[in-house]
């Protein structure tokens, strides 16, 4: 009995021992806990309470960035460790200036409070009791394309207001109010800073109280490509590619390691080191190191086979002739001298970086080079880099020296012709620097004909031409030399061809475009050619300087350029043949290296004429030297001021367009050239067309003047040469004479006697016809009297044959006629000039003759004739007599009493 109580006392009484125990672990807590962080890593430290008794705990702490946990961990402390102070550390991707931490312990199921502490604490409250905000983190480096969260720590009692970075660019979350007094706000920084980092600025509401922070980007090292080789068979030499740069050379410098020993000259992407080469591949390991990273290059190689050389050193031209030079040099690093060398010589002009000769020059220790074929008088930059001829790796560095050749006499001269009417022009190329040798003195040209002797002229130096005057029917040969402190020039020869205007004139003149600022031109082959061909041009109008290209006679095409070529010019070419005596002409051309358009005013005088209702537009023929294209044609335009018209004409010769059917109004009429770059050379001209009865009253009056000037023009002829008129057209008539005393005879019935010509009389005396009639009933037979009158003579003229038309006079008395025949019938007939009576033997005659009263007298005096008298004979003889027909001859009858 008395056992089981001591037991249940021992029982009670460790039951309150092990309670006291738990109440005392319930009051176990971290205190005196601090935060730091270096980049990405955090540190913690802190203590157990006093009170804690010697029991293992467990401590549990989280991290967290603007409210979200970043890291958690559980810290285990054994009862021995009670009482001393604890540490833990973190690394988080994320930067932890602006980190909170909390912390708490647990034994079993009793958990302390949390506590909580915040990162880079002690930093800000330097800048907090100065009464300023404070940023973190502070001149961070940081990787460009992270995110990065800044906070700030405002002083008590300020507001916030903002929080932002000074360069544009990055994008950024709003703020985040962590506490009262701590904002937080993230960047992308997407770009790098450079040395001079970029600034974050947080500002409150108190204007003194605004602060900042700086934070520098960059990238890790990002070298490659190691190379390693050897320059002096003693070391080891290794090249790389940086690639981009880290951009913080000042910050965060990158740090080189070759073969662990650090590089001196790591920047320049170069590392050496003395080492043993011996034969047989190697490793060779380059580091690269900065704060945001590392890199590790390797490279194996022989360096036997990696013999990189030395450029050759104290290089001099040794020997110096006029077409070849002997060039010497020393190598550095005396095991050259065993090694089978090859060396590359360029040769070029001074002041060019063009070689003009390349060669490769082979030998062990090889140290001189032979140059040959050079330009005498001439400045020459010599450059020679050398390698390893087995296992060639590199070639070294250039090394370059500088020489003048000695002078020579000047090259042949490239001679040419230009035949202008009588006149032969020799002209030559001024040769080049590279052809005269030294300073050219003068020419001489040398002319003659198979038959002569030899003439020659000096030209000067300064001129590249020579006028001469040949005969034209004849061959010349011309040489011309040119002439130098050195000597004369071999003799350049032409022959001067004969002029045959006929054949020249027979070759067709083709057009030819220009291309690429020339012309592009190709020929026909031709036999004749055979030491090429010669293309030479000049601009068509006005005079020139021949330029010309010789081509070889395995080709039959050129491209011509020049400097003196112009846009808008015509240029002739022509092509020869070059032959062993004089050159042939084979074609020629004519064209425009560009053709530009005409200005306007081409048409320097436009005329219009006017037919009915057309006008016709003309113009002067267009002069070569207006042409700066080829005119392919015209066009006329021509308006009204309502509705317009064209006319056009492709004939390039034409000098005028008609209008057709146009209305009675005002015309402006514009005239243009048709080119290949499109219609210019305007000219205008305003015509007002006029109406056809317009021109009738200019014609009338023309008309008139003219017949006024004929009328007046005959007038005076007439009045100068009025006498000889009238004697030609009006003759003066003769008085009729009586020959004997009988007029009228009766040699028998119906019969009647002739009319006699007395030849013998005197001009002014005429024979008087007798007519006879052998009774007195003429009248009652109503029987017409017939007379001979021609239009051309007279009654008393002598008669030519011809059947006369019966005349029918009227019936009269004839009075008798002193001394007259008596007639036998008592009848009476006019006179065709006088009124001449004639009548029976009964009746008497008047002494004279009476004229008519009712026939009236001309303004000359002449009477016409008014009675037509016809006579049928067939001939006519002097002293003959005429045989009368009663039919013919009718006698009128008497008019009753």
């Amino acid at each position: 009995m008395i056992t089981l109580l001591l037991l249940f006392a021992l029982f009670c009484k460790s039951t309150q021992y092990g309670n006291g125990q738990n109440n005392g672990v319930s009051h176990c807590g971290p205190q005196f806990l601090t935060a730091d962080c270096t980049d990405h890593i955090i540190w913690l430290t802190w203590e157990d309470d006093s009170a804690c008794p010697k029991v293992d705990l467990i401590y549990e702490l989280v991290v967290l960035i603007m409210g979200e946990q970043v890291l958690n961990a559980t810290v285990e402390v054994t009862r021995d460790q009670i009482g001393s102070t604890h540490s833990w550390n973190g690394t988080s991707d994320l930067e932890l200036d602006c980190a909170s931490v909390r912390l708490r312990s647990r034994y079993k199921n009793h958990k302390s409070p949390w506590i909580e502490v915040q990162t880079s604490l002690e930093d800000a409250l330097i800048d907090i009791n100065k009464n300023r905000t404070a940023v973190f983190p502070r001149d961070r480096l940081i990787e460009v394309g992270r995110n990065v969260t800044f906070c700030c720590i405002l002083p008590a009692g300020h507001k916030f207001k903002k929080m932002y970075l000074q360069r544009n660019g990055y994008n950024m979350d709003p703020p985040y109010n962590i506490t009262n007094q701590i904002y937080a706000l993230t960047f992308h920084l997407n770009q790098a800073s450079g040395d001079g980092g970029d600034n974050i600025i947080c500002e409150t509401d108190k204007v003194r109280s605004t602060n900042g922070a700086s934070v520098y980007t960059g990238y890790p090292p990002g070298d490659k490509d190691l190379q390693c080789e050897t320059r002096d068979l003693e070391s080891v030499e290794c090249h790389w590619n940086v690639g981009r740069k880290t951009q913080l050379s000042v910050r965060s410098a990158t740090v080189y390691h070759l073969l662990g020993s650090q590089c001196q000259d790591g920047s320049k992407a170069t590392c050496s080191q003395k080492v043993q080469v011996d034969v047989g591949e190697r490793n060779w390991t380059l580091t690269a190191q900065n704060k945001l990273g590392r890199v590790e290059l390797s490279d194996s190689a022989d360096l036997t086979k990696r013999v990189h050389m030395h450029a050759p050193v104290r290089m001099k031209a040794s020997t110096v002739n006029t077409r070849n030079v002997t060039l010497e040099w020393e190598w550095t690093v005396h095991q050259y001298n065993n090694l089978s060398i090859t060396c590359q010589v360029n040769v070029s002009h001074s002041g060019t970086n063009t070689p003009c000769s390349h060669m490769e020059n082979f030998g062990v220790g090889l140290d001189f080079a032979v140059l040959n074929d050079l330009i005498p008088d001439w400045n020459y930059t010599v450059r020679v880099r050398c390698g390893t001829t087995q296992h060639f790796w590199k070639w070294s560095e250039w090394t370059s020296v500088s020489f003048h050749t000695k002078g020579d006499v000047p090259d042949a001269l490239d001679v040419w012709m230009q035949v202008k009417d009588s006149q032969t022009i020799i002209t030559w190329k001024i040769p080049l620097a590279n052809q005269s040798h030294g300073h050219i003195r003068d020419y001489v040209v040398t002319w003659a004909r198979n038959t002569e002797l030899p003439q020659n002229r000096t030209v000067p130096y300064c001129e590249h031409r020579h006028e001469l005057n040949l005969d034209t029917t004849e061959e010349y040969i011309v040489t011309v030399t040119a002439r130098n402190i050195n000597g004369s020039s071999s003799p350049s020869t032409i022959t001067i061809p004969s002029l045959n205007l006929v054949e020249e004139d027979k070759t067709e003149v083709k057009m030819i475009n220009g291309s690429n600022g020339g012309f592009s031109l190709s020929w026909s082959a031709s036999p004749t050619a055979t030491c090429g061909y010669i293309v030479d041009w000049c601009p068509t109008i006005g005079d020139c300087s021949v330029e010309w290209l010789k081509v070889p006679p395995t080709e039959t095409s050129a491209s011509i350029f020049s400097k003196m070529f112009k846009d808008g010019v015509r240029y002739s070419l022509s092509v020869y043949a070059c032959t062993q005596g004089a050159p042939v002409l084979l074609e020629r051309r004519e064209g425009y290296v560009r053709e530009k358009g005409i200005p306007d005013g081409l048409f320097k005088t436009l005329k219009t004429k006017q037919w009915d209702s057309d006008v016709e537009v003309f113009w002067e023929p267009i002069d070569l030297r207006a042409q700066s294209a080829f005119i392919q044609g015209y066009v006329l335009y021509y308006d009204d001021n309502n509705t317009g018209f064209t006319v056009s004409t492709d004939y390039i010769k034409a000098t005028s367009l008609r209008a057709r059917n146009l209305n009675i109004t005002s015309y402006k009429f514009t005239v243009k050239a048709k080119t290949a770059v499109g219609e210019c050379g305007t000219g205008t001209i305003m015509v007002t067309l006029n109406t056809p009865t317009d021109k009738l009253i200019p014609l009338v009056i023309i008309c008139l003047v003219t017949v006024f000037g004929l009328l007046s023009l005959i007038t005076i002829i007439c009045y100068r040469h009025w006498a000889c008129i009238k004697h030609k057209v009006y003759p003066p008539i003769p008085k009729p004479v009586l020959l004997t005393d009988k007029w009228f005879t009766s040699p028998g019935e119906n019969s009647c006697r002739p009319l006699v010509n007395d030849h013998h009389r005197e001009e002014n005396n005429t024979d008087v016809a007798e007519v006879h009639s052998n009774s007195y009933t003429h009248s009652t037979q109503k029987m017409p009297f017939v007379f001979l009158q021609t239009p051309t003579g007279y009654y008393n003229q002598p008669l030519k044959n011809g059947t006369p038309p019966p005349l029918t006079l009227p019936t009269t008395t004839f009075p008798s006629q002193p001394g007259l025949p008596s007639s036998p019938f008592r009848s009476t007939f006019p006179n065709p000039s006088y009124n001449l009576i004639m009548q029976n033997e009964d009746h008497q005659s008047n002494p004279k003759p009476e004229l008519r009263e009712d026939l009236v007298k001309s303004s000359s005096g002449y009477m016409p004739q008014t009675e037509e008298v016809t006579v049928n004979q067939t001939e006519v003889y002097p002293q003959s007599y005429m045989s009368c027909d009663p039919t013919y001859i009718l006698l009128p009858q008497s008019p009753s009493k």
